[in-house]
C-alpha cells in the first residue's frame, strides 16, 4: 500500500508538478498579471511575438511583452513571463522572484519609495466605461454621474480619480478588469474607471460596453498617467531599460498599440449567432480542457500532500502533548518551553488566513532571508503547516476521547508512553479523527484557490486565465464549480466507503476465547 500511495504521489507530481525554474543567466524574468489586455495577455501558442509563462504551456503577448521584448534582446536574455496577480508585483520584485515589472504600472511617489523606475513607455488617458443601455451612456463630463455607481482596480491610480466624478456612489474597488467587466455586465455597477486601450478592448469584447471620454475630465498628475518599467532600486541595469525605451519614438508607440489592439483576443460569440450557455460551457471544456485538467492536478496534489502531511504533523504534536513530564529538571524545562513553541505555532496558523500566509511566507521568506521557494513547494509546504494546526487540536481532542481506563491499563501492563499510543491510542485516534481529517481535505481542495495570489497554477488560476482570454466569466467558473464539486463529492464518498471498512467489526467471541487461553497457555 505504502508504496501503491508514493507511486501515485511521483505520478501526480511529474504529471502536474513540474514547474520550470528559470536561471538568472539565461532569463530576464518579467512579472505582470497577464491579464490586462491591450497591455498584456495570455495565449496558447507563440504567435506575434509571445513569450513564455513560467510554470505553465502558455505564452503571454500585448504592449507590455513587445517593449519587454527588446529589454531582454538589450540584456542578451530571453523573456520569460512570471504571471502575477497585481498585488503580488511588487513584492515579488523586491523578494528577488521576479527581475522586472511590465504591467502597465505607474511611477506614483508611493510606489517610488519601494522599487526604482525606468522613463516612461507609454501615456495614459483616463476613460470611463459604461454599458450602451445604461442611464449614463449619454455622460460628456465627469459632472453627469450623480448616483452612479463607479469602481476601479484596487492598487491603481484610477481609485484616487473616483472623488472626482460628482454625486456619484464610489463602490468598493476591484481586484482585476475581468471582475469589472463582469460586475458592468451583470448591473452590479454602472461604470468602472479605465484607460483609452483596456475600454477599447472591452469595448471589442463586449458590444454592450461603451468608452467616454469626459470634456472636461480627470485631471491626472504625469506620474499617474505614464507607464513605467519598475526595478529593484540599485539595479544597474536600468540605464540600459531606459537606452532602449529611448530608441521607441511616440510614433512607434502609437503603432506597437494599434498592432496589439488588432491582435488581441476576442470574444468571438460576437461574431456568429448567439450560442446557449450550456453551448458556450460546451466550447469552454472543448477547447480548453488540457489547461483546467493541469489545474484540476495541481489542485489535487497540494490538498493531498497537505493533508497527508498536515495529519501526520498534527498526529506527532498530539503525542508531544500529552506525553508526560520528563523527570529531569533540565529536560522538563526544555520540554515546557517546546510546547510553549508549538502552541505558538498553533494559534498564529489557526489565527491567520492562509492567504496572508501565502504572501508571507513565499515573498517575506525571500525578502528577509533570501530562501527562494518553488511555487508549488511552497504551497504545499503553507497549505500542510496550515492543516498541521487544525489537527493538532483534531488529535489532542481525539486522544481525549479514548478512555482513561486504557492508559491505566497500558501501564499495569509495562507499556511505556510511546508503546500506549503507537499500539493502543493512535490507531483508536486515527479512527475517531476520520471524519474530521475528510472535513479538512474537502476545505483544503478548495483553499487551494487562495493560492493563485502567489500564482500557482492551480483550478482557481487556471479558470480564470481562460475566462480572461474568452471574457466568458460566468460561463468558465460555472465548469470550474461544477469541478470543485466533482472533486468534494468524491473525496466524501470514499471517505464514508474506508469509514465503513474501519467500522466493521472482525472479532468473534470464539476468537476472542481462542486468544485468552493462548495467552494463559503461554
Amino acid at each position: 500500500m505504502k508504496k501503491i500511495f508514493l507511486s501515485c504521489f511521483a505520478a501526480l507530481f511529474l504529471l502536474f508538478g513540474g514547474v520550470t525554474k528559470a536561471q538568472a543567466d539565461e532569463y530576464l524574468r518579467v512579472g505582470m498579471e497577464a491579464a490586462y489586455a491591450p497591455f498584456n495577455w495570455t495565449q496558447d501558442d507563440d504567435s506575434n511575438g509571445a513569450a513564455p509563462i513560467e510554470g505553465t504551456n502558455q505564452y503571454a503577448n500585448g504592449y507590455d511583452v513587445q517593449v519587454a521584448q527588446k529589454i531582454a534582446k538589450r540584456l542578451d536574455k530571453k523573456l520569460l513571463v512570471v504571471k502575477t496577480k497585481w498585488e503580488g508585483l511588487v513584492p515579488a520584485l523586491t523578494s528577488g522572484k521576479i527581475d522586472m515589472i511590465a504591467a502597465g504600472m505607474s511611477p506614483t511617489a508611493e510606489r517610488k519609495k519601494e522599487i526604482a523606475f525606468s522613463d516612461s513607455y507609454y501615456t495614459s488617458e483616463p476613460v470611463i466605461v459604461v454599458t450602451k443601455d445604461g442611464k449614463f451612456v449619454n455622460a460628456k463630463s465627469i459632472k453627469d454621474f450623480k448616483d452612479a455607481k463607479v469602481t476601479a482596480q484596487q492598487g491603481v491610480w484610477h481609485v484616487d480619480l473616483l472623488p472626482d466624478l460628482e454625486g456619484a456612489n464610489p463602490q468598493t474597488p476591484m481586484g482585476d478588469f475581468s471582475q469589472m467587466r463582469q460586475a458592468l455586465s451583470s448591473g452590479v455597477i454602472d461604470a468602472y474607471i479605465s484607460e483609452r486601450p483596456e475600454a477599447l478592448t472591452a469595448e471589442e469584447a463586449n458590444s454592450k460596453f461603451k468608452m467616454l471620454t469626459l470634456k472636461p475630465g480627470f485631471e491626472v498628475d504625469e506620474s499617474n498617467a505614464a507607464t513605467a518599467v519598475g526595478m529593484r532600486k540599485g539595479d544597474k541595469r536600468i540605464s540600459q531599460v531606459n537606452e532602449v525605451l529611448a530608441t521607441i519614438s511616440e510614433n512607434d508607440r502609437i503603432k506597437l498599440m494599434d498592432r496589439m489592439i488588432a491582435e488581441q483576443p476576442s470574444d468571438n460569440s460576437n461574431e456568429t449567432a448567439p450560442k446557449s450557455f450550456f453551448a458556450q460551457v460546451a466550447d469552454i471544456i472543448k477547447n480548453n480542457w488540457k489547461q483546467l485538467l493541469r489545474g484540476t492536478g495541481i489542485t489535487l496534489l497540494i490538498s493531498i500532500l497537505g493533508t497527508i502531511i498536515g495529519t501526520i504533523i498534527g498526529l506527532l504534536i498530539g503525542v508531544y502533548r500529552t506525553a508526560p513530564k520528563a523527570s529531569n529538571k533540565a529536560l522538563a524545562i526544555l520540554q515546557k518551553l517546546f510546547g510553549w513553541l508549538l502552541n505558538v505555532y498553533i494559534e498564529i496558523f489557526r489565527g491567520t488566513p492562509m492567504i496572508v500566509q501565502a504572501m508571507v511566507i513565499y515573498y517575506g521568506t525571500a525578502q528577509a532571508f533570501g530562501v527562494s521557494l518553488d511555487r508549488t513547494l511552497a504551497a504545499i509546504f503553507i497549505v500542510s503547516i496550515n492543516t498541521g494546526a487544525y489537527m493538532s487540536e483534531i488529535v489532542r481532542g481525539g486522544i481525549f476521547a479514548v478512555d482513561k481506563g486504557q492508559f491505566e491499563a497500558a501501564t499495569a501492563l509495562g507499556f511505556n508512553h510511546n508503546q500506549t499510543m503507537r499500539k493502543i491510542v493512535l490507531p483508536q485516534v486515527i479512527r475517531n479523527i476520520l471524519p474530521a481529517t475528510g472535513n479538512e481535505f474537502v476545505i483544503n481542495i478548495k483553499d487551494t484557490s487562495v493560492l493563485n495570489v502567489i500564482s500557482v497554477v492551480e483550478l482557481y488560476f487556471s479558470g480564470n486565465t481562460v475566462a480572461t482570454q474568452t471574457y466568458q466569466y460566468f460561463q468558465t467558473f460555472t465548469v470550474i464549480a461544477v469541478i470543485y464539486f466533482v472533486l468534494t463529492f468524491t473525496v466524501t464518498r470514499i471517505l464514508r466507503f474506508i469509514e465503513r471498512r474501519m467500522d466493521v467489526d472482525t472479532y468473534t467471541t470464539g476468537a476472542n476465547q481462542m486468544q485468552v487461553e493462548e495467552v494463559a497457555h503461554d
